[in-house]
């Protein structure tokens, strides 16, 4: 079976365009997707929902309102608790599979919820955090490698982006669930309690999916994997399908050995391919993303607008479009690719960081104008437009794609918790270096890593629109050993660099 062949292959989809199938075509996978999404819910209600708890926490416990360091505590602890959940999480997929992960995910997300909702004081309400954050880890490597290995390869950017609209699509809930909740009496315990109830409706719902077929094949149980393949693709395509992982499976068993955290750098295309997933998810963090939504609330007030209230409603427009815009990338990243996806996204993000910064450097001059404090909402908004439909789903979306099937999981655990440290750094320092060099010198620092980002991009990060996974494990080694290496020896000999 050559690459052209492979099912789900351009040749292969240009010899048989019965077989192609759309984003909408099988609702079987749209569902599918969309239950495996909760976790991104999950994910992206938690990082909205605490920009906006945060200044009600501040009136209830004195303590915080003047600490800057327990602020940034309460919002980072969850990302310390999403480090070790995305460490281990990789882990957890390969052993136990991608739906007890995700079952436990929920159930460990729950409890976080619930402790949040009475914490005492702020110390209990950071081991809450600490209890989410592990939930939104171990959901975060779970949700783009379910959805990938079900999902066709002419749809898969369309679909593991979905998962990035439910991450956006639960920041903006997250906002109107702080507005809903700014007259009620126990304010920020509902808006933090409130997430145990997606976690719920995903736990039920995941106990009628099936395991991933991939997984099933990898665990030996093709039986298992056929039945869940015959609900994805039609007759004639499923026995292609079938027959091509059997193969595959086949020569992972002649290859087969424990994976360990290791064996990620003894490979040299492994290491390529960690190199280009883990630099994706580290930019898109320190090109400032979650400095916005962590704190656009106060970036708004910063600019001028001191009401509660009204921070929240522009930070719920922000917001929307985030999602509005990666439902535009949900579209385009099947259709332009995700590498020229990437970088015009990083343009447009790399101008909008200058509007910022030149906005706070207006008005920390003491001009009163009040044109700079909407110059500076207008710069978060562009920056939104740019940022969502590119630099949101592509790190995900690669990710999901570029490994090889041994080491998806452990793989994908490694660069979602590189994406968490990343996190964690730009949470823990962002209001603290404002206030060291300013909100203006800030954002431009930002811009000036986006412009690294855009580098990075153009050398490391290879096209996979519409590719299989053989075919993407191909470019890796024809980038590690050359295009004229003996394919069938390069695990055996790159285990030896």
């Amino acid at each position: 079976m050559t690459l052209e062949s492979l099912p789900g292959s351009s040749g292969y989809l240009d010899s048989f365009p019965e077989r192609r199938m759309s984003y909408f075509s099988n609702p079987y996978v749209l569902g599918l997707t969309v239950i495996a999404g909760i976790g991104g819910l999950l994910f992206g209600y938690d990082t909205g929902v605490i920009s906006g708890a945060l200044l009600y926490i501040k009136d209830d416990f004195e303590v915080v309102n003047q600490s800057s360091f327990l602020q940034e505590t309460i919002v980072s602890m969850a990302l310390v608790g999403a480090i070790v959940g995305a460490a281990s999480g990789g882990w957890i997929n390969d052993a136990y599979g991608r739906k007890k992960a995700t079952l436990l995910a929920d159930v460990v997300f729950t409890a976080g919820a619930i402790v949040m909702a009475v914490a005492p004081d702020p110390y209990v309400l950071i081991l809450g955090r600490l209890l989410v954050g592990l939930g939104v880890g171990i959901a975060s490597v779970t949700a783009p490698v379910y959805i990938a290995e079900a999902s066709p390869s002419e749809v898969r950017g369309g679909l593991v982006s979905t998962n990035v609209l439910m991450i956006t699509g639960g920041q903006f809930l997250s906002y109107l669930v702080n507005l809903a909740f700014t007259e009620v009496r126990g304010t920020w315990r509902w808006m933090l309690g409130v997430s145990a109830v997606p976690a719920v409706i995903q736990f039920f719902f995941m106990l009628c999916l099936p395991e991933s077929p991939r997984w099933l094949f990898m665990k030996n149980q093709q039986d298992k994997a056929i039945a869940v393949l015959s609900k994805i693709y039609d007759i004639a395509r499923l026995e292609d399908e079938v027959d091509h992982l059997s193969a595959a499976q086949e020569e992972e068993r002649q290859k087969k050995r424990t994976v360990r955290y290791l064996d990620v750098f003894k490979t040299k295309e492994i290491r390529l391919a960690f190199l280009a997933g883990a630099g994706l998810q580290a930019f898109q963090q320190f090109t400032g993303i979650n400095t916005v939504m962590y704190y656009s609330p106060t970036i708004v007030q910063m600019a001028g607008f001191n009401s509660n209230q009204l921070a929240l409603l522009l930070s719920l427009i922000v917001a929307g479009m985030n999602a509005a815009g990666t439902i535009v990338g949900i579209y385009l990243i099947d259709h332009v690719g995700r590498k020229k996806l990437a970088l015009s996204s990083l343009s447009g993000v790399i101008a909008s960081l200058v509007i910022l910064a030149w906005s706070f450097f207006a008005e920390s001059s003491g001009s009163s104008n009040e044109i700079y404090g909407w110059l500076a909402v207008i710069g978060l908004a562009l920056y939104i437009a740019f940022f969502s439909p590119g630099m949101g789903p592509v790190p995900w979306t690669v990710n999901s794609e570029i490994y090889p099937e041994r080491y998806r999981g452990i793989c994908g655990g490694m660069s979602a918790t590189v994406n968490w440290i990343s996190n964690l750094i730009v949470a823990q320092t962002f209001l603290t270096v404002a206030k060291a060099v300013g909100t203006g010198a800030t954002f431009l620092i930002i811009a000036g890593i986006a412009v690294l980002a855009v580098v990075f991009v153009i050398v490391f990060v290879p096209e996979t629109k519409g590719l299989t996974f053989v075919e993407v494990e191909q470019i890796w080694k024809e980038r590690a050993w050359g295009s004229g290496y003996n394919i069938e020896s390069l695990l055996e000999q790159g285990n030896d660099s």
